[in-house]
């Protein structure tokens, strides 16, 4: 590292490096890393938009999927599993817009509802397979995009916030 690299210059031309505190209290800008939390945004978004559709499907044409509802893990009948999917779904966007908002919440409630998706999906393994294990790999991904990267969200929103207050 050269005397220069993560210096200020004052207006007498002498070179100040940054105080060891600023230097190692964390992110002081965002890093590259950020983007996996605006992936886990978007695959909540459309992991949202799946549920809803699986909901709609299982709400008017029970007769789509592979087995019978005495077949499924949970043995409910279809309209159950598609309010199910329809509700989950709903608050899966929304939670997904808050995500992308830069919420700390939203990032606590990602997992959660990452981690009840896979739980539904699993249950609902026997109905479809292959898209239950798609939407059981989307979920693994948002859990994992938030938990190793979510934390260089926050200094990104808050320097939006003071830039938008000065």
């Amino acid at each position: 590292m050269t005397a220069t690299q993560g210096s200020s210059r004052t207006q007498s031309g002498t070179t100040t490096m940054p105080s060891r505190g600023s230097q190692y209290s964390g992110y002081d800008e965002p890093s590259g890393w950020t983007g996996w939390i605006v992936f886990a945004g978007v695959m909540m978004l459309m992991m949202g938009a799946f549920h809803a559709i699986q909901g709609l499907v299982a709400l008017f044409q029970d007769t789509y999927y592979l087995v019978a509802e005495e077949g499924l893990v949970v043995q409910v009948d279809y309209t159950t599993w598609g309010w199910v999917h329809l509700v989950l779904g709903t608050v899966v966007v929304l939670a997904g817009v808050a995500l992308l908002a830069g919420q700390m919440w939203a990032r606590v409630i990602a997992v959660i509802l990452a981690f009840g998706s896979a739980l539904v999906n699993i249950a609902f393994l026997g109905a479809y397979p292959l898209w239950s294990l798609m939407m059981i790999a989307i979920d693994v991904l948002v859990i994992w995009a938030v938990t190793v990267h979510g934390k260089e969200m926050k200094p990104m929103t808050a320097s939006r916030a003071t830039t938008v207050e000065e």
